[in-house]
């Protein structure tokens, strides 16, 4: 599919997280990311509004927006990075993994809650 400016990305079937951030409003911006029909202006509308994507769980941290490059370090440890996919505006390689699957996910977030 193409995903704006990155061009055509080949999304292999799997589960991906996605690390994003928002500065104001959090709610406001999940329930955006959520509705299918939108204006595309990040990478993951894009993805998102795409028939075949399906959000299964949304997790959360209240955090200074430093945090969210910590956490797409620590995805990538274990996931696969989709070059270039949200992290037009920092050093990060990717802001989008293809992970192992939930159970990995789940692991991961729980460290992130408990190291604190």
């Amino acid at each position: 599919m193409k995903v704006g400016a990155l061009g055509k990305i080949n999304f292999k079937k799997g589960t991906y997280v996605y690390v994003g951030s928002a500065h104001t409003n959090l709610q406001k911006r999940v329930e955006r990311h959520l509705r299918k029909v939108k204006r595309r202006f990040w990478h993951i509308d894009y993805l998102l509004c795409n028939s075949n994507a399906k959000v299964l769980k949304v997790f959360y941290k209240i955090s200074p927006k430093v945090e969210e490059c910590k956490i797409a370090a620590q995805l990538s440890q274990g996931g696969f990075p989709v070059e270039g996919f949200g992290s037009s505006d920092c050093d990060c390689k990717s802001h989008l993994f293809k992970v192992r699957g939930y159970d990995f996910l789940r692991e991961s977030m729980h460290q992130l809650i408990t190291s604190q």
